[in-house]
């Protein structure tokens, strides 16, 4: 049975206050001054790119498992879980263990590619935990700490070994943010990456949706390939989500899945796999390509392999390994610390099940959600694979595109509104999707069911609340212009 962390922080013992950074005791006025004082600080000085210090307010100072606590002394589930690079929740005992142990063994930090111990267990570990097919021919890259990186180096591998360099991507995709990930991004302007139709259940691109919109998908994927008049030549590869995170948590069907697999093998085209966000058990198997069993000739892996710390790599097929020394480097390619981290929490994942927890987890939670949606019309949709879940919001009173039975517009107010319901009750969610209307859920996969059901309330209560809100601000507008002359 997995160990799992309990619902909140232990409060402290009697006559033993915590402080906030300052000496502060938390929730004192000093507390609070210094917690908005570090906030306005992070706004003079930091970037206008900086994203979820905008959305989350917050200064945390301590966590653990599935609990942050702020410099104000309020306390948070965290359902962001570092954009799903924490599987195991802040600060877990086995990843703060082997952190230790590398610190205090006096092994060296940094490494650039030399073999090491650690290095060598991480692989080891890494490998032990592959599809079997894919594992038995793999070779790995380690890679620059971000798994943008990760994916840069990819597209250079498979244009390295086709002599091609074209790629294929998703509509909908998100792979980085470097100039090559951002191309084969849904986000793209300038694009250099031809764009095919991932399949989307509730907002299909052929609009009909079910097993006939991905089957038509894939025909469409077909005839681009095999039409010498698409304007799309052989390209070195194609590289695709299994479920799209950013995208707005898409699962791709199996069947689909398949038939991509079956594409490109017949065609030699290497399928590139990001399982930046899905690996490690997140979607209910330890890697989300598991559920269709396809063997891609690339994966892509970075986010919670490092155990919270920053580590990148691709994984792939080992004929495809053509580059030349130094064709894909890097300064910071061997974290010592990442990499005991990462083989700490990849066979704690292992051993422990929580790939299958996850996914039984994960069934709960869509179960009441859905039930949730029946209830409320400004929930459009419910969808997810294991604890990578999705809500989308949608405007409850315009008509639905195609009508009758389309789904009704994306309503990215009403999902900002639930965001920040949710962090009043001291839950943090994501937001995601085309138009940012989809309230994402990403929780560690050591969340308890005690955890499970106070994060399923305070999102429950936070829908309520701005369905209420909502149909107030409707009831008053009607009034106001039906008391307008006409």
């Amino acid at each position: 049975m997995a160990v799992t962390e309990s619902a909140m922080v232990p409060s402290e013992a009697p006559g033993e206050a915590q402080e906030a950074p300052g000496g502060f005791p938390a929730g004192t006025e000093g507390a609070r001054a210094a917690h908005e004082g570090i906030l306005r600080r992070q706004s003079a000085r930091e970037s206008a790119a900086r994203t979820y210090a905008r959305a989350l307010p917050i200064v945390p100072v301590r966590a653990r498992g599935l609990t942050i606590e702020g410099a104000d002394g309020r306390r948070y589930l965290d359902c962001l879980s570092g954009a799903g690079t924490l599987a195991l929740g802040h600060n877990h005992p086995v990843v703060l263990e082997a952190i230790r142990a590398v610190l205090d063994s006096g092994a060296p930090l940094h490494v650039l590619d030399l073999a090491t111990p650690v290095k060598d267990a991480f692989t080891t570990e890494l490998f032990r935990t592959l599809p079997p097919r894919f594992a038995e021919r793999a070779r790995i890259q380690f890679c620059g700490p971000a798994g943008t990186d990760a994916v840069e180096a990819a597209f250079k591998l498979v244009r390295a070994a086709t002599g091609r360099t074209g790629l294929l991507a998703f509509t909908g995709a998100y792979h980085g943010m470097t100039s090559g990930a951002l191309e084969a991004s849904g986000g793209a302007t300038d694009v250099r990456v031809a764009r095919l139709p991932y399949p989307h259940d509730y907002r299909c691109p052929f609009g009909i949706g079910g097993d006939r919109g991905a089957e038509l998908a894939a025909r469409w994927t077909e005839s681009v390939l095999d039409d010498p008049k698409s304007g799309v030549p052989r390209p070195a590869g194609m590289i695709f989500e299994p479920v799209q995170g950013e995208g707005g948590v898409i699962p791709a069907p199996d069947v689909w899945t398949r038939r991509m697999r079956a594409i490109t093998e017949s065609r030699s085209i290497p399928l590139i796999a990001d399982e930046i966000q899905t690996g490690v058990g997140r979607t209910g198997t330890f890697w989300a390509v598991e559920h269709s069993g396809i063997t891609p000739d690339v994966m892509v892996l970075s986010k919670a392999i490092g155990g919270s710390l920053p580590l990148a790599v691709v994984v792939y097929r080992d004929d495809l390994d053509v580059w030349r020394p130094g064709a894909h480097a890097g300064t910071f390619r061997g974290n010592q610390l990442a990499m005991a981290a990462g083989a700490a929490t990849l066979r704690y994942v292992r051993e422990q099940g929580l790939a299958q927890r996850a996914a039984t987890v994960g069934r709960r939670i869509l179960a009441e959600l859905r039930a949730l949606a029946a209830e409320f019309p400004m929930v459009g949709d419910v969808r997810g694979r294991g604890l990578m879940i999705g809500l989308e919001c949608v405007d409850p009173e315009a008509p639905p595109a195609p009508a009758p039975d389309g789904p009704r517009p994306a309503a990215p107010g009403l999902a900002a509104a639930v965001q920040r319901e949710c962090l009043r009750r001291g839950l943090i969610v994501e937001l995601g999707g085309r138009q940012g209307s989809v309230v994402r859920l990403l929780p560690p996969l050591t969340i308890s069911d005690e955890q499970t059901t106070a994060v399923l309330d305070r999102l429950a209560d936070a829908v309520r609340a701005v369905a209420r809100e909502d149909g107030r601000t409707r009831a008053a507008d009607r009034t106001r212009d039906s008391d307008r002359p006409r």
